[in-house]
């Protein structure tokens, strides 16, 4: 399994206390949503997530419409959140450096918004919790897109320990490339496998739209490479 451990980082700009903050704040209740289904079973946890995921059905109805929020923070297994926040601690510091700490808190938010929408609007009588950080992570990969395409990005073969970079912009175009094949697939009648492709879709193009925006507002930061690293050295 190939996996990103890393990329080129902005120089200067805000420290990412709101990206490691969200990090944390998902690991702290999975571990206590772990802890509780241990001792209560997997009845309790079925009930957990059908209050606090975005059930479609109830969404479209008015009811629920804060679980849009609480959904977010929800992860169905340890894979499901090491996944999450092993992108999210990748990708987010550059664009909360970009935009200050502030600024990324509601733009994380409206991105998991717009990802949680995206899914519902793909099958609106579904009584199938949603939950995961998928749509506000895919939302930090669409702008990362836009702001830093010629970012490199760590890559490591996980059984072999080999360890790699690729453009952002190839590494990304593959990415979004994945979920729409699936995402279309699954509308034609094809098997989800249990992933909101559509969250990932609908977050994404809220990261590029917001992208765009960013890069009007905001000054563009330089990435601090390697080469720009041995260059300052050198003086």
């Amino acid at each position: 399994m190939i996996f990103p451990i890393g990329d080129d980082q902005v120089v200067g700009g805000a420290r990412p206390y709101v990206s490691y903050a969200f990090i944390g704040l998902n690991v702290l209740i999975f571990l206590g949503q772990f802890f509780m289904h241990m001792s209560q079973g997997d009845q309790w946890l079925g009930q957990f997530f059908m209050e606090y995921g975005a059930v479609p059905a109830r969404v479209m109805t008015g009811d629920g419409t804060l679980s849009l929020l609480t959904s977010m923070f929800l992860h169905g297994g340890w894979m499901h959140l090491i996944g999450n926040m092993l992108f999210l601690w990748v990708f987010a510091d550059n664009i909360e450096a970009t935009i200050g700490s502030i600024a990324f808190l509601l733009y994380y938010l409206l991105g998991g918004l717009a990802g949680s929408m995206a899914h519902i609007l793909t099958d609106t009588a579904s009584m199938t919790p949603g939950i995961g950080a998928s749509g506000a992570i895919a939302a930090v990969l669409g702008t990362y897109l836009v702001l830093y395409p010629k970012s490199r990005i760590k890559m490591i073969i996980i059984f072999l320990g080999s360890v790699f970079y690729i453009p952002a912009l190839l590494f990304l175009l593959f990415w979004i490339g994945q979920q729409l094949l699936s995402g279309v697939g699954s509308l034609a009648g094809g098997e989800a496998g249990g992933v909101a492709w559509w969250a990932h879709i609908g977050g994404f193009a809220f990261g590029v739209l917001a992208g765009l925006i960013i890069k009007l507002v905001f000054p563009p930061r330089e990435l601090n490479t390697v080469t720009q690293a041995r260059s300052i050295a050198r003086r």
